[in-house]
């Protein structure tokens, strides 16, 4: 199976490239500065220069053909605020996969995020509806909308991975676990952050990953789709648990900062995933994720 992926040299990107080599796909990445491709790419990876915002007329034939399409990338992050999200980044994300799907693209799965809830509480259901509460959540729930109002005139598979927190290697540095290694690092004996009681819904970036290679290889048309661990977890015990597995001798300074006023104090995901596919989730358990 031929699978394109953009967004492929990011955190999440990298770690979907990686899933998909390893079941055997054919890996096409769409790149706006191919000179960045990661060493591990050469000769199993083919790099095809593009950025969003360029005529995407004759891509799918320049892509020659794919089965499939992984769309992760997005630009303006991670400023949830900005108006640039649906001023700027919605308009030009809709005529990019429009286009691919109008030239014969047969199925894509979209990167949607958890902020299209809202203020909503308690475990999310993909049955939900969306509720988004600030601009970056807006202008992905209107791309879905756009998509599947295409889906009326166009044939394609679509999947809408709605993804929540996840943590790992190649995170931006201005995330929680990469700024945690770092104080680490620095030999600092406090970590400062909020009181940490707010109930957040955490993978790791890897088996996000993989269920978005599962999701998107799995040629169906699936709709809104959780990627979530469906359990809640307190963002200070989550830090505790990085703190004790790693053997690391600081101790965490709570209160020291507020906490964010765009999402709810505690939400966590219906863990779809799972309920589509129970062979996974017990290949998880056995695993240990």
């Amino acid at each position: 199976m031929r699978v394109a992926v953009t967004g492929a040299s990011g955190f999440i990107g990298r770690h979907v490239v990686a899933q998909l080599l390893g079941r055997g796909c054919e890996v096409v990445a769409l790149l706006r500065e191919p000179a960045r491709q990661p060493d591990e790419w050469a000769g199993r990876v083919e790099v095809v220069p593009f950025a969003l915002g360029e005529s995407g007329l004759g891509l799918y034939d320049r892509l020659r053909q794919p089965d499939g399409l992984i769309h992760l990338a997005w630009a303006g992050l991670p400023n949830y605020r900005s108006l640039h999200h649906f001023e700027t980044e919605l308009p030009r994300q809709y005529q990019f996969l429009s286009s691919l799907v109008r030239e014969g693209l047969p199925a894509m799965l979209v990167a949607g995020t958890c902020f299209e809830y809202g203020m909503q509480s308690g475990m999310l259901s993909p049955a939900m509806p969306a509720m988004p509460a600030n601009p970056y959540g807006y202008a992905k729930d209107a791309l879905r909308r756009q998509l599947q109002m295409l889906q009326t005139e166009q044939d394609f598979n679509l999947v809408w991975g709605r993804i929540f927190y996840l943590y790992g290697d190649g995170q931006s540095a201005a995330s929680l676990y990469p700024k945690l290694q770092e104080a680490v690092a620095a030999g600092a004996t406090t970590f400062a952050m909020s009181g940490g009681e707010q109930l957040r819904d955490y993978l790791p970036v890897a088996e996000v990953a993989r269920r978005i290679a599962v999701l998107a290889l799995s040629n169906r048309n699936l709709g809104v789709q959780n990627i979530c661990s469906g359990q809640p977890v307190s963002v200070r015990r989550l830090v505790e648990g990085w703190v004790e597995q790693n053997q690391w001798n600081i101790t965490l300074n709570l209160g020291v900062y507020p906490y964010p006023d765009y999402e709810p104090m505690a939400f966590w995901g219906e863990d779809s995933f799972s309920l589509l596919f129970p062979e996974q989730a017990a290949q998880d358990e056995g695993e240990g994720v």
